[in-house]
């Protein structure tokens, strides 16, 4: 067995390159997505395309990035300078405004493995501005970028490049985020070759592998704890018309094993509510991360002790060309309550009641005038009260991990006026340990525009466990010029007017246990 200290030092080296990946890109991004909410995630790749270090960025990337290496392997071999662009859901993305830039990394004519980022772009074209529209198809959500060479041997390949910019609303602002991205590519590039320089490729080599087999041995350690048995969950999204679509999962523990089936599923909607196959991964990988001591490497090895059983045609594995903008954002946060649900009834005193389960998302711009404009954010929620602790109020939870973006930053940038943004009293579940409260975000408009709400937990709040209280369901709201109020769907598309207002209201978490003993 390799030696413990060597283990953490060689995880700290290689993890290191992955933040400071993310770094130069929150940096040097121009986004307000990019620079102020950090909706990004980079990592480290072998030659195989297994995943060896990542930052702690956003889950639902992360997870679903090793599909993107496994996609473009299309397009081998590799030259030095070659930078790969994609967005494609079913060809290794999660969703459009989610751009994917791959970089192989060589070191005298020897290629040592993979870079890779993925950026939120606050508008990548399509029905909305924004790209995040009350979809049908994928055609509507904005621009598919299957896996091409953005670069080939450090040529910019321009006509690709113009052809992207060409289909946006802000293609000043996609052009600096790319470049952002670009940048980061290389800063992870250069130290991935220093780090070979210093202790040559076949010590490089040996310790991704070791630490690949390391996270293996904690995963397995950490599933053998588990009483081996079946454990069933079932919980909803929310479709048209307010029918309650199922997510089912029945987790299976065998020794240090465990398997996660999604049969009894509802079927893919004509709705952007579906999630693509890496998508679900990703929530599964999330699950089980949660579950590992906090010093693990996030690597390829937590993955091997799992196995995924996801139906085709269903929402947790949709077919092409199904819409998928709000599978990637609030789909795969449903998937995370029931999995962590069913994980519940073997480990009682460690999960967790359920979080608000959705990232509110909430797009609004304009293409026309003189300077077109697009803007994108997450609103937090509550998250779940748990057996040690009541739930955190205002928080961004499980499958994303951005940051808010400062009222400051949105007058500054958009001509809109934050009339409210607040803690959302008394929406957390009750229960021996409450629910964290949502958040009140009331926009008004100072032009016109179009906006848009995709969001889920608006007819049924997030679970309580133990015994504890839902939480207080999600509420969108129009307001005319003369203060008149219009309760909305929880997701719509409307256009806008000067001095009209929306007013976003996000979940609290569930309750956890039964207050003072009794129901």
């Amino acid at each position: 067995m390799s030696n413990p200290a060597q283990l953490s030092i060689w995880n700290l080296l290689l993890s290191s390159i992955a933040d400071e990946m993310g770094i130069a890109l929150w940096r040097t991004g121009h986004s307000p997505n990019i620079r102020e909410r950090k909706d990004f995630s980079c990592a480290l790749f072998d030659i195989e395309g297994g995943l060896v270090a990542q930052a702690a960025h956003i889950p639902v990337h992360l997870g679903a990035m090793p599909e993107a290496i496994k996609v473009i392997s299309r397009l081998a071999p590799w030259d030095e300078g070659d930078i790969v662009i994609l967005n494609d859901p079913y060809l290794g993305g999660t969703h459009l405004p989610d751009i994917t830039l791959v970089s192989p990394v060589f070191s005298k004519g020897t290629m040592l493995g993979f870079v890779a980022n993925r950026a939120h772009h606050a508008d990548i074209g399509g029905m909305s501005a924004g790209s995040m529209p009350v979809a049908s198809e994928l055609y509507q959500e904005g621009l598919i970028i299957p896996p091409l060479r953005l670069y080939r041997k450090g040529v910019r390949n321009q006509e690709v490049l113009e052809l992207l910019l060409r289909n946006v609303r802000t293609p000043n602002e996609r052009i600096g985020d790319l470049e952002a991205q670009i940048g980061a590519l290389a800063i992870g590039a250069k130290r991935l070759q220093d780090l070979v320089t210093k202790h040559a490729i076949t010590k490089v080599d040996f310790w991704m592998s070791e630490l690949k087999n390391y996270a293996e041995r904690l995963t397995r350690s950490a599933i053998s704890e588990i009483p081996d048995g079946i454990y069933e969950a079932v919980d909803h999204m929310e479709g048209k018309e307010n029918v309650l679509l199922p997510i089912c999962v029945k987790t299976t523990v065998k020794g240090d094993t465990i398997t996660f089936d999604f049969t009894g599923t509802a079927k893919q909607q004509e709705a952007s509510i579906n999630a693509v196959a890496a998508v679900t991964r990703s929530a599964v990988l999330y699950c089980i991360r949660c579950l590992l001591p906090q010093d693990t490497p996030s690597n390829e090895g937590v993955s091997r002790p799992i196995e995924t059983i996801i139906p085709e045609e269903s929402l947790v594995n949709a077919t092409a060309q199904h819409a998928v903008s709000a599978g990637n954002v609030e789909t795969s946060q449903r998937i995370t309550d029931v999995i962590l649900r069913s994980l519940s009834i073997a480990l009682p005193d460690i999960i967790p009641a359920s979080s608000a389960g959705t990232m509110s998302n909430f797009t609004f711009g304009s293409a026309s005038g003189n300077q077109p404009f697009a803007y994108y954010e997450t609103i937090p929620g509550g998250s779940g009260g748990g057996p040690n602790s009541p739930g955190e109020n205002g928080i961004q939870t499980h499958m994303t991990n951005t940051l808010n973006t400062p009222t400051e930053a949105i007058e500054t940038e958009f001509p809109v006026r934050v009339r409210n943004f607040s803690v959302r009293s008394d929406s957390g579940g009750l229960g021996e340990q409450q629910g964290g409260n949502g958040l009140v975000r009331e926009i008004e408009f100072l032009t016109n525009m179009v906006a848009s709400i995709v969001g889920d937990r608006r007819k049924k709040g997030a679970l309580g466990l133990g015994g504890g209280s839902d939480g207080i369901p999600a509420q969108n709201t129009y307001i005319d010029p003369n203060g008149e109020e219009t309760e909305l769907e929880g997701s719509v598309q409307l256009t806008v007017q000067k001095g009209d207002r929306l007013r976003i209201e996000t979940p609290g978490g569930g309750g956890w246990g039964k207050k003072g003993g009794i129901d």
